[in-house]
C-alpha cells in the first residue's frame, strides 16, 4: 500500500468517526417525535419584593444580583414580576439586555409605583399586541379599586414564538393584600377581560401573586376558567408547598403565587424554586416556574 492510499484511507476513517459523532450528538439532544412546533418554553412568576430600606440585609441592593441570577440560571424565557418599583425595573432591564418588557407603573400609567411587568426573550418572541388595565371600576385609568389598599393593574401581551410559529397570550397581575372585595372584583374583571382580549381563543397563561390560597372564592373563580399549572404537570411537581413566608429559610407559609393556563397549554414541569443564599431567599416570595408547550 502506498503512503498516498494509506493517507486517504486514514482520512476517510477520521471523517467517518466525525460523522458518527455528529449523528450521536444530534440524536442525543432530540426528543423522539418532537419537532420545532413542540419546542417548550419556561415561564416564571416572581414577586421580587419592593425596594425598601426597612428590609435591612434583605433590602433590594443586597439581593438584586441573586434575583437576576436565579431567573437566569433557571432559563426563564418569559417572566412576570410583581412589586417592581422604577429603580428595580431599571436594574432588571440592565441585567437582562436580551429581554424586552411590557408593563407600566400602577400609580400614573407610566413609571410611578410598582410594575406588574412581563419580560420576554427578544430572540425567541415577537411582540404582536400588549396592554394593561387597572383592577378598579375605571380600568382604563389609574385608580383605587373598591376596598383596595393600593392601585392594582393587570398587564397582558400577545407573543409569537419564532421557533414554533405559534401565538399565545400571557397575563400578569397582583391582587390586593388587604381588600377582600378588591380581590374578588379584581379577579372577576381579569376573567371578563381575557376573552375580550383573546378573541382568537389562543393559548393563554396567567401569572401573579393572588394574595389568596386554595381553596378560596378568588382562586376557585380562576379555576372555573383556567387550570393550575401544578395540577396539569406531566411530571411530579417540584419544590415546597408554600410560595410566601418571608426571607428566612424556614417551614411554613402560604401558596399565593400561581401560574394558570388554559386547555391549549401543555405543562411538562412545575416547580416552586427554593434557591437560597446563607439561609435567606432572594425575595420574601418564591418564584414559580412551569415548562410548557403551546398547543
Amino acid at each position: 500500500m502506498t503512503k498516498f492510499n494509506f493517507a486517504m484511507r486514514s482520512t476517510k476513517t477520521i471523517f467517518g468517526v466525525i460523522l458518527g459523532l455528529f449523528f450521536v450528538l444530534g440524536t442525543a439532544v432530540q426528543t423522539p417525535g418532537q419537532s420545532k412546533k413542540d419546542t417548550p418554553l419556561n415561564v416564571m412568576s416572581y414577586n421580587i419584593r419592593l425596594n425598601t430600606s426597612g428590609d435591612g440585609v434583605n433590602a433590594w441592593p443586597n439581593r438584586k444580583e441573586r434575583v437576576a441570577g436565579l431567573v437566569r440560571f433557571h432559563k426563564a424565557d418569559l417572566f412576570g414580576v410583581q412589586e417592581a418599583l422604577p429603580e428595580q425595573m431599571k436594574d432588571l432591564t440592565a441585567r437582562f439586555p436580551d429581554f424586552d418588557y411590557v408593563g407600566v407603573g400602577r400609580d400614573d400609567g407610566i413609571s410611578a409605583g410598582e410594575h406588574m411587568a412581563i419580560f420576554y426573550r427578544k430572540s425567541r418572541f415577537e411582540k404582536q399586541r400588549d396592554g394593561h388595565f387597572w383592577l378598579s371600576p375605571t380600568p382604563e385609568k389609574p385608580g383605587l379599586g373598591w376596598d383596595a389598599a393600593c392601585n392594582r393593574t393587570c398587564t397582558w401581551i400577545k407573543l409569537k414564538d419564532k421557533i414554533t410559529r405559534k401565538s399565545f397570550y400571557m397575563f400578569n397581575t397582583h391582587l390586593d393584600h388587604r381588600g377582600k372585595t378588591a380581590r374578588q372584583e379584581g379577579v372577576q374583571l381579569i376573567l371578563k377581560r381575557m376573552p375580550e382580549i383573546n378573541k382568537e381563543q389562543l393559548p393563554l397563561i396567567l401569572t401573579g401573586d393572588f394574595n389568596q390560597t386554595r381553596p378560596s372564592p378568588v382562586i376557585d373563580a380562576v379555576l372555573r376558567v383556567l387550570s393550575d399549572a401544578k395540577d396539569k404537570s406531566i411530571t411530579p411537581p417540584y419544590g415546597p408547598d408554600s410560595t410566601s413566608g418571608g426571607f428566612e429559610v424556614r417551614k411554613g407559609g402560604n401558596t399565593i403565587d400561581f401560574i394558570f393556563v388554559n386547555d391549549r397549554v401543555r405543562v411538562l414541569r412545575h416547580g416552586v424554586l427554593s434557591d437560597s443564599f446563607n439561609l435567606y431567599y432572594p425575595s420574601d416570595h418564591l418564584p414559580v416556574l412551569a415548562e410548557v408547550q403551546i398547543q
